[in-house]
């Protein structure tokens, strides 16, 4: 019951936020996205697709080897266009990861495991881009620094709240590890996969480059975005403004991966002085560039259900003939009669 309510909140959220945006902005917004793109530019926006999907299904097959799970680059690629296409045509936007990884795992033969390398390499993206929008955000002038500036003391507040809060879970996660309960043992197979899968020394460096350059290849999608939608604004100026809009695109409250990413996009553009219907615009073009870029996926889906369908006639035949014959008559043979055994001669015999 709690996961439907939590599924509907999701998606109205999201549908609440479109909502608003046409409401407060028209649709004049959404309409130019769809007349701005052309296809020199959606060319582009695919092939920096293709970059950001293959590096992320290698970070994937980094941490899934580092757990000790087969994974090749060619079938991550593949699952990966899977899953983009699922998050990007289905509510909620994660659909697609959580079928990857129960996939995985039950070919890898352990779905808790297989299920934990999709959260690790989607983590260890998380955290790149949260540690570069922070320092984008705290160094460069934008309205994100203008709003911190005039709030200091609350910055400063939450800021310790949040150091004191991670040195409060890292002390409990040191001394679970010592324990012997069933938390104790969860927390060191935890512990020991980040170890493992992310922080390994083999590790490490691949999977830091692969988010690197994942989080440069959304950037560059969203800076073409943005000159399609006819922004001329230097990139020092848009950058924060689009780590903006990706670390909102972080939020578990969207449709299909729109709704947030549209509404912060439109804030920070306008609140930069720049127009809000040309944030909204860039937002709507970047969306629409990621659901061509997840295009693949559908290729994928569609060449598999073949293959099953294939497979399913091939099976047919056989399985008709192996009815359709008829069964061989069992050999019966006689059974002989029972000898009848002294009782006596049987306790003797020590039966």
């Amino acid at each position: 019951m709690a996961r439907t309510v939590w599924a509907w909140a999701r998606v109205l959220g999201g549908a609440g936020i479109i909502a608003l945006l046409l409401w407060r902005l028209g649709t004049s917004a959404f309409l130019d996205g769809l007349r701005v793109i052309d296809g020199p530019t959606l060319l582009v926006a695919f092939l920096i697709g293709v970059a950001t999907t293959v590096f992320s299904a290698w970070r994937w097959c980094l941490v899934a080897r580092g757990l000790g799970l087969r994974l090749s680059l060619r079938a991550a690629v593949a699952d990966y266009y899977k899953a983009l296409f699922l998050n990007a045509a289905l509510p909620g936007g994660v659909l697609g990861d959580v079928d990857r990884a129960v996939r995985h795992g039950k070919d890898s033969g352990n779905v808790g495991r297989g299920v934990r390398a999709v959260v690790l390499e989607r983590t260890a993206g998380q955290v790149v881009l949260v540690g570069v929008g922070i320092t984008v955000l705290a160094t460069v002038p934008s309205p994100v620094l203008t709003q911190l500036k005039a709030h200091s003391t609350a910055v400063a507040v939450t800021i310790a709240a949040v150091l004191g809060t991670a040195a409060v879970v890292l002390a409990a996660c040191a001394r679970l590890r010592r324990g012997t309960s069933r938390w104790a043992r969860a927390a060191r197979t935890g512990l020991g996969e980040i170890r493992d899968g992310l922080l390994a020394r083999r590790n490490l460096p691949g999977v830091l480059l692969a988010s690197v350059v994942v989080l440069a290849g959304h950037l560059a999608t969203f800076v073409v975005a943005a000159r399609a939608a006819g922004s001329s604004a230097p990139v020092l100026r848009l950058a924060p403004l689009m780590l903006l809009a990706l670390l909102a695109m972080t939020l578990p409250v969207n449709i299909g991966g729109w709704g947030p990413r549209e509404g912060v996009t439109a804030w920070a553009f306008g609140a930069a002085g720049l127009s809000a219907t040309q944030g909204l615009t860039i937002a709507v073009v970047y969306g629409l560039f990621a659901f061509v870029a997840s295009l693949p996926g559908a290729a994928v889906l569609l060449a598999r259900a073949l293959q099953r369908a294939r497979a399913g006639r091939a099976a047919g035949p056989a399985a008709a003939t192996a009815v359709l014959m008829p069964a061989t008559a069992p050999v019966v043979r006689p059974v002989p009669e029972p000898v009848a055994v002294p009782v006596r001669q049987l306790a003797h015999s020590g039966a």
